[in-house]
């Protein structure tokens, strides 16, 4: 069965409707600086500046509660935030592993640093990324 022209517009005109929301439901889920800024606030930080996104995460610095100067990235989908004092509970092999479960290969130059792990890998797709990763879970929290 040939589908005709009307039906074919309408299911065009669904996937592109589906596709917009789709793209909006992403913009959605990204904290905006402000956002930011409050989580930072409520979690005891104070004089936040340089907040920059940067490597698909926030970047700032502050000091702690206990006065201390502090570099922090905070993802940006869930406002998880990471001290740059974060002590990681994975090794670099464990690292790997987690990378390469999530579908990434060729995954190389892999340094904890600042709180987070840093590497660099091929993503699923087969783009080269650079990738940070949770010290805790594995899980990739920001894509540049």
């Amino acid at each position: 069965m040939k589908p005709t022209t009307p039906s074919l517009a309408l299911a065009l005109s669904i996937g592109a409707l589906s596709l917009g929301a789709f793209q909006s439901a992403i913009a959605q889920q990204a904290l905006t600086e402000p956002q930011v800024r409050a989580r930072l606030t409520a979690q005891g930080y104070t004089d936040v500046h340089d907040l920059k996104f940067k490597d698909g995460m926030w970047k700032a610095e502050a000091d702690s509660a206990d006065g201390n100067d502090l570099d922090v990235r905070i993802d940006a989908s869930t406002g998880e935030i990471y001290p740059d004092t974060e002590v990681s509970t994975l090794s670099k092999h464990d690292v790997e592993a987690a990378l390469s479960t999530q579908g990434y290969t060729d995954v190389h130059d892999v340094d904890y640093d600042d709180g987070i792990w840093k590497a660099k890998a091929d993503n699923p797709a087969g783009k080269k990324v650079k990738l940070r990763v949770d010290a805790h879970s594995g899980k990739v929290i920001g894509i540049d």
